[in-house]
């Protein structure tokens, strides 16, 4: 719809229609492109949109689009279409300033380090709900897993006694799975009178005998002015907190499960690089976003996409729609487990974004790993699917039946949390030049202590002082349990991490770290051909090293564009012996492939890192010798093609002055502003780290923010009274925040 387009007459639009519950996705992708934003009459007229672009704008602007209760639309739940009965949320439905003080109340209790702490009672819980099921060989997912596992993960953490876990957790999931006015919705609403009653009898509780839990949290809590919530307040955010945290994550793990079930390849994938989850997570959550949609009211006069909207006017925003638009996410309706769909709006944007999803991506990877390291032949019962019976506000599986090989009970041997697993300080310890223009970067833990294990193929993520997240594939040895090394090319024409980190890598200097992550472990084969082109030599090095050291046959394969540029040759030489042909460009040409793959052994494993044109030729010739199923191949991408264009060399030394503490922090030119802040404010608020989400968006009281995100508009910037502290800088000598 253009600008000046003329509203003549209400679209015929419905997100709870038979026609958008059989495909959200392809319906908001028809109005997309014919009318991206337009006025139903449905359910007592409102305004609908489907860009990514408008979803998040009006989601930021809480001062033109109102999250609170009104009499427009009817009586009810305010941020959904059409309204609904149902408690009023704390924070959720209301707007700056008053939501702020409850965000201020739960956000420290759900940042990543306090999350990071439960993440052995979740696993502790997931084992044990597993084993409750295991020896059966069959199950109902939702049932007996993705119910019970987030119910008993939030109320424990709340501090609710274990007997009221079940008894909580269904009525949730009741109002959202029953049709409306069902006898099972009934029940639900019955269901939720007694969670009432029952939060309202622990905050007596905890008051009277506090104890370590979250309830008792949020009992101690102050506002700024030193007075105590209510009752009724504490009701409302503790009530919000039990349903977000319960049939969200339910939704979200039935509709991955369902997923892999009709994909076995995919299922194959994260079984076999179990890391991989860590990424495909956030593709999980754009894909099948538990909430689909979310609305507002309009407070004054304004045009969204050429449609004039009216104070008291009602408008949707989908989130599920904004997912799918293919201007921010290429080919929409694929699923790729290795794509950066960190942009994702699952978890909202603006001042509610989701407080919770650390703890929701902590609980959904749990049972995950459940499921595919232990029930990995697992077979939906497709017959016996039964949706939600609208998908317009919440989207979900009511029964996920499902068959597989019965297993034993293993709660005793329950993994722990991993290593690493929030960004940590690595000291770099040593560089030096592996050849031209290629460095070779040994990191450690600043007090010098053991790093985790890890195994031929791994690779870390760094956040370089930028807000740049890079990663990089370990090729020193996995026996030197203090140092993990990475090679890393210096590209002139990449996106400037590569020369970021070429220019700020000196002995002393620390990045934030985590990992390692393996998405192409080196399985056990009787022999091996390893191809390594370029830069992708530093997975292979590793994998070479294990080869030899297995006494396992192999021939390495190394190409680059000159002698000069191979970096590690010497190294690789010296493991692989006659076992390694150099192939310089310049001097031998292109590989001869099908030389290469066309005499191989039955059982020889091909392993394959370079840049993209090696991989796809390397895949064609395998595609027609009928070789790929022996084919593993790592891939270097791109990652974000949004991400923020600048200079990081450029860096400069600020100071931040603290407007509610007093306290003043120097920010040096090779850390990252949210890292200093980290160390000094408890309870900061942030996700993404690489702003796209909004999370950490910060009121600036003074001086001159250097913006750094792809949230923000054109006309935001030039205000300069908001920033995202976790990429930002300063363009001056000093910021004042509001912190």
């Amino acid at each position: 719809m253009s600008a000046d387009f003329d509203i003549a007459s209400d679209i015929d639009f419905d997100h709870h229609s038979d026609k958008a519950n059989a495909d959200p996705v392809a319906y908001y992708a028809g109005f997309r492109e014919s009318c991206p934003v337009g006025r139903s009459a449905a359910h007592g007229g409102f305004h609908y949109t489907t860009r990514y672009a408008d979803v998040a704008r009006i989601a930021r602007d809480d001062a033109t689009f109102s999250s609170a209760r009104g009499d427009h639309g009817g009586q009810g739940v305010g941020i959904v279409i059409p309204k609904g009965p149902g408690l009023e949320q704390y924070p959720i439905e209301l707007d700056p300033p008053r939501a702020t003080e409850y965000r201020e109340l739960i956000n420290p209790l759900l940042t990543p380090e306090a999350v990071g702490q439960l993440v052995p009672m979740i696993e502790r819980h997931a084992a044990r709900v597993v084993d409750d099921f295991i020896e059966l060989g069959s199950c109902d997912f939702v049932r007996d897993l993705t119910n019970p596992l987030p119910a008993a993960v939030t109320l424990d953490w709340l501090g609710f006694p274990e007997e009221d876990w079940a008894k909580l957790a269904g009525p949730i999931h009741d109002i959202f799975a029953a049709p409306a006015d069902s006898e099972r919705a009934v029940r639900g609403a019955a269901g939720l009178a007694h969670m009432d009653q029952r939060i309202r009898e622990l905050i007596a509780e905890r008051r009277s005998a506090p104890r370590a839990d979250t309830v008792s949290a949020l009992v101690a809590g102050r506002r700024a002015d030193g007075s105590a919530f209510v009752e009724d307040e504490l009701v409302s955010v503790i009530g919000l907190l039990i349903a977000g945290g319960v049939d969200t994550t339910t939704s979200l793990t039935g509709s991955t499960l369902v997923h892999l079930a009709r994909h076995p390849e995919q299922r194959r994938r994260l079984i076999d690089s179990p890391d991989l989850l860590d990424s495909a997570t956030e593709e999980f959550l754009r894909a099948f976003a538990p909430s689909q949609s979310m609305a507002r009211t309009v407070t004054r006069e304004v045009e969204v996409g050429g449609c004039p909207m009216h104070a008291g006017d009602r408008v949707l925003i989908p989130w599920v729609a904004a997912n799918h638009d293919p201007a921010v996410f290429p080919d929409p309706t694929q699923i790729r487990l290795d794509r950066d769909a960190s942009r994702h709006l699952s978890f909202g944007i603006g001042s509610h974004r989701c407080a919770g999803a650390h703890l929701a991506r902590a609980m959904f990877r749990a049972m995950m790993t459940q499921v595919l390291t232990r029930l990995p032949d697992y077979r939906v019962i497709e017959e016996g699917l039964v949706p939600y019976p609208t998908r317009g506000n919440q989207s979900g599986w009511d029964a996920v039946p499902a068959v597989f090989a019965p297993g034993p009970r293993a709660a005793a041997t329950a993994g722990t949390a991993r290593a690493l697993s929030t960004p940590t300080p690595l000291r770099v310890t040593a560089v030096r030049a592996a050849t031209e223009g290629v460095v070779a970067v040994d990191l450690g833990l600043p007090d010098g202590g053991e790093l985790p294990a890890w195994r031929p193929g791994a690779h870390v993520e760094l956040r370089l002082p930028s807000g740049r997240l890079r990663q990089y594939s370990l090729c020193g040895d996995p026996a030197d349990a203090t140092t993990w090394r990475i090679g890393v090319l210096r590209e002139p024409q990449g996106r400037g991490g590569s020369a970021e980190l070429h220019e700020l890598a000196r002995p002393g200097v620390t990045f934030a770290v985590r990992g390692p992550r393996n998405h192409f472990p080196l399985a056990e084969a009787p022999s091996y051909l390893f191809l390594a082109g370029g830069i992708g030599i530093t997975p292979i090095l590793a994998m070479v090293r294990e080869a030899a050291a297995r006494g396992t046959p192999f021939t390495v394969v190394y190409g680059g564009r000159t002698r000069s540029t191979m970096a590690f040759a010497d190294e690789l030489a010296a493991v692989a012996g006659d076992a390694l042909t150099l192939l310089p460009q310049d001097e031998a040409g292109l590989p001869d492939l099908p030389r290469l793959l066309g005499g191989l052994d039955a059982d020889t494993a091909v392993y394959v890192c370079g840049p993209t044109p090696m991989l796809a030729a390397v895949e064609r010739e395998c595609t027609l010798l009928n070789l790929t199923d022996r084919l593993h191949l790592e891939r270097f991408t791109a990652g974000d093609d949004l991400e923020t264009t600048f200079d990081a060399t450029e860096n400069r030394t600020f100071e931040v002055q603290l407007a509610r503490t007093g306290g003043t922090l120097t920010v040096p030119p090779d850390r990252r502003l949210i890292e200093v802040l980290r160390d000094a404010v408890s309870g900061l608020s942030y996700d993404c780290e690489k702003g796209y989400c909004g999370a950490c968006e910060t009121r600036v009281l003074a001086g001159t923010p250097e913006h750094r995100d792809s949230v923000l508009s054109d006309e935001e910037r030039l205000a300069g009274r908001t920033m995202m502290i976790c990429v930002g800088r300063c363009q001056s000598d000093r910021l004042v925040l509001d912190l």
